[in-house]
């Protein structure tokens, strides 16, 4: 697998034409993105994240398939929900191909937008996919007393490490790998992982403590060098921590075991990255920090530009997601020469 970044298309990478009130590269380029580094952590970062894996492989997920099964454009599909660490019951569904062959599983999951509907095209062939809404998010997860806007739910619990709230949608993920092979017993053989945004962070932290995951595949992927996202502005969830850390530097104690890019560098599977040269929603750095973090072997898609509408946005993603698809299958993506 090449380590060289690699772009969808021969075009050009300039940043597009914005109106934002801060510059939403943070002033790097490729080769600046590519020399982030990421904070060693705490040092039981691993441990906290063993130990947090463990109870959660000890969860009854009990899941259950929802209503009837539906089959859309050669896929099948049903709303399904299992019990996640805290005996929180997380809701979402399941996808298989129609043709009932199965190679491996995936657990896909969103962005802070939260998840609406299963996107099954993202998923490689004979795959089957269970696409949970995270604790607190999306249509089939929401708790009381737990904020659905990004905002709130980045801090919801930030006061410490056990409480915080984005350590529980880490173990939604385990949680959901467990009750997918309970559902569909031919995953068990293979798992892997997608997550854009949210989820590409919530995936990095989850991953390095999972055997059960062979691949994956993550976007634009939020969480990393908490310390150096503090620093940057932005339109996504890292603005509300941002402003959290002003009022109380402290928030970096917590966040210091929730960073992804220190996780990243526990990841020996092979991961596949989307990583953006301009994002005013999550800082480019910090997603090039996952990336080069990333321990094991690795390909990255440099993307011009992540959670903004540009020119050529849609040729992009679809190239993307092929990409993705290509790499968790186990095959090599067909990708345009490496950039110069």
């Amino acid at each position: 697998m090449s380590t060289h970044p690699r772009t969808t298309d021969t075009g050009e990478l300039s940043p597009p034409p914005h109106d934002f009130p801060f510059d939403p590269t943070h002033g790097y380029d490729l080769p600046h993105l590519l020399a982030v580094t990421a904070p060693s952590g705490p040092d039981d970062f691993a441990d906290f994240w063993r130990e947090r894996h463990a109870r959660a492989l000890r969860v009854d997920t009990a899941p259950r398939i929802e209503g009837a099964w539906a089959t859309v454009d050669g896929v099948r599909v049903a709303a399904v929900s299992y019990t996640s660490a805290d005996g929180v019951r997380i809701g979402g569904w399941l996808t298989v191909p129609a043709s009932g062959r199965v190679t491996q599983g995936c657990v896909s999951t969103h962005g802070y937008g939260g998840r609406a509907a299963p996107d099954p095209w993202q998923s490689p062939p004979e795959t089957a996919t269970i696409w949970p809404c995270l604790r607190g998010l999306g249509t089939r997860s929401l708790l009381p007393g737990v904020p659905s806007k990004s905002a709130g739910h980045v801090l919801h619990g930030i006061g410490a490490r056990e409480s915080y709230l984005i350590g529980g949608c880490v173990a939604d993920v385990w949680c959901a790998a467990t009750a997918l092979q309970r559902l569909v017993p031919e995953t068990g053989g293979r798992l892997t992982y997608l997550g854009t945004s949210f989820g590409g962070g919530i995936g990095a932290l989850a991953l390095p403590w999972d055997e059960r995951f062979h691949a994956a595949g993550l976007t634009v992927p939020t969480f990393g060098n908490h310390p150096l996202r503090v620093t940057l502005p932005c339109t996504g969830s890292g603005e509300s921590v941002r402003t959290r850390y002003a009022g109380d530097p402290s928030v970096l104690d917590v966040l210091a075991y929730f960073d992804a890019a220190t996780a990243a560098r526990h990841i020996e599977i092979p991961v596949h990255v989307g990583a953006a040269l301009f994002d005013p929603h999550v800082p480019p750095p910090g997603q090039f920090a996952v990336y080069n973090a990333l321990a094991g072997p690795r390909e990255l898609l440099v993307l011009r530009a992540g959670h903004f509408d540009h020119p050529g946005e849609r040729a992009e993603t679809a190239a993307l997601e092929e990409a993705q698809r290509q790499f968790l299958s186990g095959t090599d993506p067909v990708l345009p020469p490496p950039t110069a």
